[in-house]
């Protein structure tokens, strides 16, 4: 049951940040990065406080600072990605190229957590970090820009 549950809400983020690629594109065609990213977090403050109202501030310290971390962290991040798509960066590009941050948490994860990946997931990594060479690889648009 437990794996039925945790798939499901993968299919969840992965659905709910695919549509969402698409509105950073809409939203950072007509307002700066800056100012979309204002209206992010804005969006992840009301739905903290509509979905969870009664433990909105019932936390250990420890992981507030944690989480106030992430946060920082997530919003440069995002902000960076507004950026490049307001840049000329492709969203079919930039989307999928940003979404490989998971490498280098398998990357980290063994120094920090002691995790091991089997040749399965190391295959996957693997495939993963093909796939940003095959992605950045638009040798269209390299030619291009070795003209300028």
């Amino acid at each position: 049951m437990q794996f039925f549950l945790w798939l499901g809400l993968c299919l969840i983020v992965v659905i709910a940040w695919g549509v969402l690629g698409l509105f950073e594109k809409l939203a950072t065609d007509h307002l700066a990065p800056a100012a979309a990213l204002v209206w992010v977090a804005i969006g992840f403050m009301l739905l903290q406080a509509v979905a969870f109202p009664h433990v909105f501030w019932r936390y250990p310290t420890s992981s507030l600072i944690w989480a106030l971390a992430n946060g920082v962290l997530c919003a440069f991040g995002f902000l960076a990605l507004l950026l490049a798509l307001r840049h000329g960066g492709k969203v079919s590009i930039v989307e999928p190229l940003s979404a490989l941050y998971p490498v280098l948490v398998a990357f980290l994860t063994p120094h920090l957590f002691g995790e091991r990946a089997s040749l399965q997931h190391s295959l996957g990594i693997a495939c993963a970090v093909a796939a940003i060479v095959l992605l950045t690889a638009d040798t269209k648009e390299i030619r291009e820009s070795g003209r300028t």
